[in-house]
């Protein structure tokens, strides 16, 4: 007798894409979305989404996507994650941050270890940028025990619109990943920061690192922000700056922020964007940054057959609808707890239990 074909879970819309697609290659069930953007004068899928597609086609062997004529509709069927050397351009409409994410999710379960070189825009207003994904999201990713030969590196920087960036991960794979068990968020001990410039004067970097200084001091004083400026080749095709900001706390809870440049507004003004960005995410609480926790929810759901645990601030919307698609992909739901006491208004304990995710793809050495 041939085996069951797997059901087919069914959406609707663009939103949330990436969470889902992630899920569906983790779980091996196969996804349908409809209705992708049907009432828009330019209907269907963005170049962003297709390249990401093509992406995951590259990181996968086997994975079949049907695209319908008019773009506005795509079943995914799941293949085997491969990982190894994969290099992609990116459409340079979305930073590479939007393909990082979902692949944080996927490369500890690929076959081979991943190396990604991936070409494009390195930050925007929109997405992740770089510097985010090296010093809070791969942390994060570390929680879980995904931590030798786990490393980022930022070849080259690339501004919107042109881009010209250019990035590489490195990614172990593991048998499984360890149970969560994550409650208490500390007290801010740090604040770094890395203030980026391409194209432009050196001088901004220094002036958004002084203005950010200016509001931060009365906080914390243990406080250092580095200038980082690329010149020539490295600093892709078009002008730009920004800060990335990152708070530690004394149990190693990480809360990142960041702001960019914008036509007309100088280096000061994006200094004090970011500096009140990290100190809204800082008052929020919680051991998880906010917007780490889909990924983090996700990783939670394939642990050990153990009870997983995550103190939170409020839940984005993001992490809400992934909590709804956790239950369709695996069935799984998780108790949604407030935190008593003064320290913890608006913070929730969220838990779980592991389905016990075994990486059967892994090449054993």
């Amino acid at each position: 007798m041939s085996a069951p074909r797997p059901t087919v879970l069914k959406y609707s819309g663009h939103e949330h894409l990436r969470t889902r697609l992630a899920m569906s290659l983790l779980s091996g069930k196969p996804l349908r979305v409809d209705n992708i953007r049907p009432d828009d004068k330019n209907p269907g899928l963005r170049d962003y989404e297709a390249s990401l597609l093509r992406l995951l086609e590259k990181l996968s062997n086997g994975t079949v996507i049907e695209i319908s004529y008019t773009g506005t509709a795509f079943l995914l069927k799941p293949g085997v994650l491969n990982g190894g050397r994969v290099e992609h351009d990116c459409a340079t409409s979305r930073a590479v941050g939007y393909y990082l994410e979902p692949i944080l999710m996927l490369a500890p379960f690929c076959k081979k270890p991943l190396e990604l070189t991936l070409r494009g825009v390195t930050s925007d207003a929109l997405d992740l940028s770089v510097d985010t994904i090296r010093t809070v999201s791969l942390p994060h990713l570390q929680l879980f025990g995904v931590s030798d030969g786990l490393e980022f590196k930022i070849k080259k920087r690339g501004a919107p619109p042109l881009g010209g960036g250019e990035v590489q991960l490195f990614c172990p794979v593991v048998k499984q990943v360890t149970s969560l068990n994550f409650v208490d968020p500390g007290r801010i001990k740090r604040i770094r920061g890395i203030a980026h410039a391409v194209r432009v004067s050196p001088q901004f970097s220094s002036r958004m690192i002084d203005a950010a200084r200016g509001l931060l001091n009365r906080y914390v004083p243990d406080l250092y922000l580095y200038s980082d400026v690329y010149k020539g080749d490295e600093s892709g095709k078009s002008p730009g700056y920004g800060l990335t900001l990152l708070a530690e706390s004394t149990t190693g809870a990480l809360y990142g922020a960041e702001a960019l440049s914008e036509p007309g507004l100088p280096p000061e003004d994006v200094a004090q964007n970011a500096a009140r960005a990290l100190l809204s995410d800082v008052r929020a609480g919680g051991c998880i940054d906010r917007a780490h926790q889909s990924m983090v929810l996700v990783l939670m759901v394939l642990g050990s057959e153990d009870i997983a645990r995550a103190r939170m601030g409020p839940l984005s919307p993001r992490a809400i609808q992934t909590l709804r698609d956790i239950r369709d992909f695996w069935g799984t739901s998780f108790k949604v707890v407030p935190v008593d006491g003064d320290d913890g208004d608006g913070q929730l304990l969220l838990s779980c239990f592991g389905v016990g995710f075994l990486n059967s793809n892994r090449t054993l050495a």
